[in-house]
This record gives structure tokens, C-alpha cells and sequence, in this order.
């Protein structure tokens, strides 16, 4: 059985509409499909599906979808040649980061921002 390749991430959010203007002001992917309550986005071979969070009960039964602002609890990372850089055109977009960019012991160079429903995305570039 091969599970390993990632085809689509969905990140349920609260408010669609400011979901989608994020998403396309930040990353400005190729739309694959939308309807009123659903985004999918295409981000070279993986595709982002930003889900209305009151669509999510259904996908996760039983489990239980987490409240806003319960805190982090994914993390996306998009690697980068110049993370300072992307840096500066985020915060020229408005982004405000939630940390970095900084140096870690792991050999990477990061920085992380939020989307409008909190899930963390993060930019990392490999030292050398």
C-alpha cells in the first residue's frame, strides 16, 4: 500500500470569503474548483482546500473539529531561496509575521505568518 503522496491539505476556516482573498493575495494559486462554502487551490503538485469549518463535522466523525483560536495545530512549510525577502513581500502585502525570520539549530532559516483562521504557515530556507 503506498501513502505517500500528499494530495490535498484542507484547512478548515471560518469566514470563506476572507479565506480565499488571503490566499490569493499571498499566494495567488490557480483555482481548481469553489463553490460557497469550499476553495481549492493549486500549489504545484498539492492542493490546498479551504473548507468552511461548518462543512467539517461531516469530514472528521466522530472526531470533533477544534474552536477557533484553541491554538496552532498544523503547520505548513513552503521552502524558499531567500526567506528575508519573502519576508519583505509579505509584510509589503500586509502580513504581519508571527516570528522570524531567525536562524534555527536545525540548519533553516524561518518565519511564520497566519492565515485569517490561524493556521501557520512558514518559510524556511536551508543554510549552507
Amino acid at each position: 500500500m503506498l501513502l505517500d503522496r500528499i494530495e490535498v491539505v484542507t484547512l478548515f476556516v471560518d469566514d470563506i470569503d476572507e479565506a480565499k482573498a488571503f490566499y490569493q493575495k499571498v499566494f495567488a494559486p490557480e483555482i481548481v474548483y469553489e463553490d460557497a462554502v469550499s476553495s481549492v487551490l493549486k500549489f504545484s503538485g498539492t492542493m490546498i482546500n479551504l473548507l468552511k469549518v461548518t462543512e467539517a463535522p461531516q469530514l472528521v466523525d466522530p472526531s470533533a473539529v477544534a474552536a477557533p483560536g484553541s491554538g496552532a495545530r498544523v503547520l505548513l512549510t513552503i521552502k524558499v531561496d531567500a526567506v528575508d525577502a519573502v519576508c519583505a513581500e509579505l509584510r509589503k502585502l500586509g502580513i504581519t509575521l508571527l516570528n522570524g525570520p531567525i536562524d534555527r539549530p536545525w540548519g533553516r532559516r524561518t518565519a511564520a505568518f497566519a492565515d485569517p483562521s490561524g493556521h501557520v504557515w512558514e518559510v524556511a530556507q536551508e543554510l549552507r
